[in-house]
């Protein structure tokens, strides 16, 4: 296990950020918090500590049980962190996310397929 680990590394490696350069920027943004302060990428991550973390759909509070340098499995990632997110907030995810819209059109809705645009074209010239 390693001594000292960067807050963007941790981040990255148990998998709440996509890539690290995004958990980086999500810190310099602020949407990263130690008790209740904004916090820079390179800050040193230590066993025990909270963080605040707002993700695109999330917010996330973790405690942090064990440090991850490299990027593994989530199976395995979920084991250096408790989610501690308060009921509350996890409850509004679950209304958001059922009334939701994710921009993506359901199957069978919308621009006809290649067979129905035929069948139309078929239909029009007869």
């Amino acid at each position: 296990m390693p001594g000292k680990l960067r807050l963007d590394k941790y981040l990255w490696s148990i998998r709440l950020f996509k890539t690290r350069t995004l958990a980086a920027s999500a810190c310099d943004n602020g949407k990263v918090k130690f008790n209740g302060a904004a916090v820079k990428p390179a800050k040193n991550v230590n066993i025990g500590d909270e963080y605040e973390i707002k993700t695109e759909n999330k917010r996330w509070r973790i405690k942090v049980i064990g440090l991850l340098e490299k990027r593994v499995k989530y199976d395995e990632a979920v084991k250096y962190y408790i989610d501690i997110t308060p009921a509350g907030e996890i409850q509004r995810l679950q209304y958001q996310s059922a009334s939701f819209h994710t921009g993506k059109r359901q199957s069978k809705i919308g621009r006809p397929t290649k067979k129905q645009r035929r069948d139309i074209d078929n239909f029009l010239t007869d």
